[in-house]
């Protein structure tokens, strides 16, 4: 029998919280979703000014990010080149970039989910958010 890392309550405040400051410095108005490893929601935040549609898509990306166990933005790329097929994937459903996996010792403890602005911005908070863990 193995041993599996997962996310505490401590993790997910240290993700949200150093997310949340990668946002607001570069004035940027998203939702922030934290998932753990079968893509199920553990933390959710929209900050102020962030559009409706972003409350959506941020948990989509995370749960895609961690049900892949790869970056949303690899099956963006797949679907950009001609293969649209990955558009009927079951539940892969945030198909855009945004969506990063948090990784440990080669496992996936869960995903970080964001919305709301240019998608290399919401890969930016994301990752921001993932570095505060220290992996």
């Amino acid at each position: 029998m193995k041993t599996k890392s997962i996310l505490e309550a401590a993790d997910l405040k240290a993700i949200a919280s150093a997310a949340e400051a990668e946002a607001l410095k570069n004035q940027w108005a998203v939702s922030i979703a934290i998932v753990d490893d079968g893509g199920h929601l553990l933390h959710f935040q929209r900050l102020d000014g962030a559009a409706p549609i972003s409350a959506h898509i941020a948990p989509a990306k995370a749960r895609t990010a961690a049900l892949g166990r790869r970056d949303s933005k690899v099956y963006e790329d797949m679907i950009n080149g001609g293969r649209v097929s990955f558009l009927s994937a079951p539940e892969l459903t945030g198909l855009l970039e945004g969506g990063v996996p948090i990784l440990k010792d080669g496992q996936c403890l869960g995903a970080v989910g964001v919305s709301g602005v240019k998608s290399t911005e919401d890969a930016q908070i994301a990752k921001a958010g993932i570095a505060a863990l220290g992996l």
